[in-house]
């Protein structure tokens, strides 16, 4: 599905002969574009030469059972196979990821980070109104993260519903998939697991749970995100970003 999308986007950028630059007309008015945006929030698009994903994660990230359809959801079913396309698309030369996610499954949500932080081509992540939850890992995942002045990012222990067997062995597999959040958030932040697990931790903040709730300059402070920003901000980061890449790959294939 996506390579269906990609080559309707690039068959439907035309260059002027007079400025060089694309005409996104015929792009704007395709099916194909406003399908892809109704659908799963993603769109393609460019500046000068150099084209960007640009990849939303929105509601609950929908793990191995189906959510109510009441409910704004990023399936991983959908996000996987699109990082694995814009990692491997010759023709994209960066990820914009915006984020406002309530969190959600926590295997799931790992599976997309740790797919984000593997990628070759530079990525960059804003947060906007929220990233709670295993949202925290899909934000810091990229090789930037931004975060709107007024959104928040809630730091809390795993939790699960239903059926739980009230066996010491419960609590140590909650530990330790607590641990494997922590692990990678830490790996890919500036906080440090001590402070990481104050906050998980913290019991004077929230009135019906424990944990932390970190509004924009705080989770800068925390060392969770690396800077208070705007779209304008990321998307001008993720560019350079583009641009420094082609240009170390110039310089070695002319050193070569």
């Amino acid at each position: 599905m996506i390579n269906d999308y990609n080559d309707a986007y690039f068959s439907n950028s035309s260059e002027d002969d007079e400025n060089n630059e694309p005409d996104l007309t015929e792009q704007f008015n395709s099916d194909n574009y406003h399908e892809r945006i109704g659908n799963i929030g993603s769109v393609i698009t460019r500046r000068k030469d150099d084209v960007i994903y640009c990849l939303t994660i929105i509601g609950q990230i929908e793990g191995h059972f189906i959510l109510p359809s009441s409910n704004k959801t990023t399936k991983y079913e959908h996000v996987i196979p699109q990082l694995v396309a814009i990692d491997e698309d010759e023709r994209i030369d960066g990820l914009l990821i915006l984020l406002n996610t309530a969190g959600g499954d926590v295997e799931a949500g790992l599976a997309i980070a740790e797919l984000i932080s593997g990628m070759k081509k530079p990525s960059v992540s804003i947060v906007l109104g929220g990233g709670h939850s295993i949202g925290i890992p899909l934000a810091v995942a990229s090789d930037k993260c931004y975060i709107a002045k007024s959104a928040s990012m809630t730091v809390h222990p795993v939790r699960t519903t239903g059926l739980t067997v009230g066996a010491p062995q419960t609590f140590e597999y909650f530990r330790r998939m607590q641990d494997r959040i922590t692990t990678f958030v830490c790996e890919n932040s500036k906080i440090s697991k001590e402070r990481y697990t104050e906050l998980v931790l913290n019991t004077g903040e929230l009135v019906t749970d424990i944990g932390t709730i970190l509004e924009g300059k705080e989770a800068v402070d925390e060392g969770l995100v690396d800077e208070v920003g705007t779209l304008k901000d990321a998307t001008d980061c993720l560019f350079s970003m583009i641009n420094e890449l082609k240009k170390a790959n110039e310089d070695e294939t002319n050193n070569s």
